[in-house]
């Protein structure tokens, strides 16, 4: 497994951008396949954005699609998830995970790392 640090949440007014960055620890992070989900009180933690180990394959949630933009670093061990556009309903802790895999997963169960997240608010 690996170590996963999320930062960069925050309070945002609706309408504003956040950028949210997961760094790993480990010198394989190439092979692991990276996901973000969010969590907001009283409901399930849901696939926000993945990408493949190398960088050139994203998949979105459809209530994300063209506001939210995944990306990787694969030489600073890093993950990023630009989040435009924002509205009260993307407010949640949002948790950047992983797993050794070439396989696409965007459910919760697939991932065995997972960061402790961060938290993004979204004024009205």
């Amino acid at each position: 497994q690996v170590q996963l640090v999320e930062s960069g949440g925050g309070l945002v007014q609706a309408g504003g951008s956040l950028r949210l960055s997961c760094a790993a620890s480990g010198r394989t992070f190439s092979s692991y396949f990276m996901g973000w989900f969010r969590q907001s009180p009283g409901k399930e933690r849901e696939f926000v954005a993945a990408i493949n180990r190398n960088g050139d394959s994203t998949y979105y949630a459809d209530a994300v699609k063209g506001r939210f933009t995944i990306s990787r670093d694969n030489a600073k061990n890093t993950v990023n998830l630009q989040m435009n556009s924002l509205n009260p309903g993307d407010a949640a802790i949002y948790y950047c995970a992983a797993r050794k895999s070439s396989s696409i997963m965007t459910v919760r169960g697939q991932y065995d790392s997972w960061g402790q997240g961060t938290q993004v608010t979204v004024s009205s």
